[in-house]
């Protein structure tokens, strides 16, 4: 649902008798009901009671019927707290990130799963005898550094790791777990930006796990451009090789008014984090922007233009866009938040909410064109956006007047 909805009414007049003489509802008012539950609508039972013990047989028919609705699962429980909840996107090269961050990160099954297979079928892809050199950018507190080490230990495979972190308390986390795990001569920790540092050796695999909501939208180009100077060129190896942002129109009248309350134009060009619950989805995602590492012909070159057209399955309000992405970390191993695609039990990325500062109306099968730029200076990244049709909006964020990413560590 995407409209705001804060009760329903329920006639008695839906209820069907049962054989016992008692009020239900047919099985597509249940469904009907038991998704309103899932959105906190409180339900009001209203008309002629048709039962002799008027309207508390209909009440107590609703709390059964809501009772025997599965619990939410643990990732669902996870989730709660943040659905239709705008949060700032992180910014991971001006800011260093707390450590209940990180933890929380570290606790996702799937992510550190897949990362883990990329690198054994890369490894697996090299010769038995062979040292492979393996450095993990943006370590964080080392899960990508123990997932490459049990890889190399499943495919019976020799490596040298680096790991390399600039955020000092998370460095403290990675020597600590270094002497613990004694990883000795096999782990050298290096507290240093991978855009400057000077690598005493080329490595054969580049780990990194910097994508953000919107894939590229904490500077996963920027920092990958840099770090690919230590990569060797011959037959060196990006996890992630390739990674698309997605978007799609969505209806979205809570988290719209919430931007608005703020009474400012820059909250309506900013780009948030949400965990979507009161929305929908008007048209299905559609790619934007790709990036492919490493880049070594069109280096440096991370800007980009998109204008993508859509048909709108309903009539809807349209309140802003749905960013999603997509990424291929080895071969055909890969990771994704788009809904179409998506890694079930994944939980590190939730979408990316960019709102318009108008909604527009559209009809069923209805055109919806807008476009999508992504710009860069030496110091910092920035994003416009523009509806083209059926109306026209005003550009958001010109020049990043109101939201933007820094590319500067200091």
């Amino acid at each position: 649902f995407a409209e705001p909805i804060r009760a329903a009414f329920l006639p008695t007049n839906i209820f069907k008798t049962n054989r016992m003489g008692y009020p239900v509802l047919t099985w597509r008012h249940q469904s009907l009901v038991v998704n309103l539950h899932r959105y906190k609508v409180q339900l009001v039972v209203s008309g002629h009671a048709r039962h002799q013990d008027g309207l508390r047989p209909y009440q107590m028919y609703l709390r059964h019927l809501l009772n025997k609705v599965p619990p939410l699962s643990e990732m669902e429980s996870f989730e709660a707290p943040y659905w239709d909840y705008l949060q700032s996107p992180l910014q991971p090269l001006m800011d260093n990130l707390e450590s209940q961050t990180y933890e929380t990160f570290e606790k996702d099954p799937i992510k550190y799963q897949r990362y883990e297979e990329a690198v054994e079928a890369a490894l697996a892809d090299t010769p038995e005898t062979k040292v492979s050199v393996i450095m993990v950018v943006g370590a964080g507190r080392g899960p990508l550094v123990r997932a490459s080490l049990r890889a190399a230990e499943t495919v019976g495979r020799k490596v040298r790791m680096y790991a390399v972190e600039k955020n000092p308390n998370a460095v403290v986390t990675l020597l600590d777990m270094h002497r613990q795990k004694g990883w000795g001569d096999r782990v050298t920790i290096v507290h240093t930006d991978m855009r400057v540092w000077d690598a005493p050796e080329k490595a054969d695999i580049l780990v990194s796990e910097l994508l953000g909501s919107w894939g590229d939208n904490e500077l996963s180009p920027e920092c990958l451009d840099g770090a690919q100077k230590f990569l060797k060129k011959d037959g060196g190896i990006s996890i992630p090789y390739q990674y698309t942002s997605f978007v799609s129109p969505i209806s979205t009248c809570k988290l719209w008014n919430d931007v608005s309350a703020f009474n400012e134009i820059k909250h309506f060009e900013t780009i948030y984090v949400v965990k979507f619950h009161n929305f929908f989805e008007v048209a299905s995602p559609k790619p934007c922007f790709t990036f492919d590492h490493p880049n070594y012909t069109n280096m440096g070159k991370n800007e980009r233009f998109k204008t993508l057209e859509f048909k709108a399955e309903k009539a809807a309000t349209i309140h802003g866009f749905a960013g999603y992405f997509e990424a291929k970390l080895y071969k055909d191993i890969d990771i994704s938040i788009n809904p179409d695609t998506f890694s079930e039990g994944m939980f590190s990325w939730f979408p990316a909410y960019i709102p318009i500062n108008n909604p527009v109306h559209v009809k069923a099968g209805e055109s919806i064109c807008a476009s999508f730029w992504r710009r860069c200076t030496p110091t910092k990244v920035w994003y416009e956006w523009a509806v083209e049709e059926p109306v026209v909006s005003h550009l958001h964020n010109p020049n990043g007047r109101s939201y933007t990413v820094g590319l500067s560590s200091e």
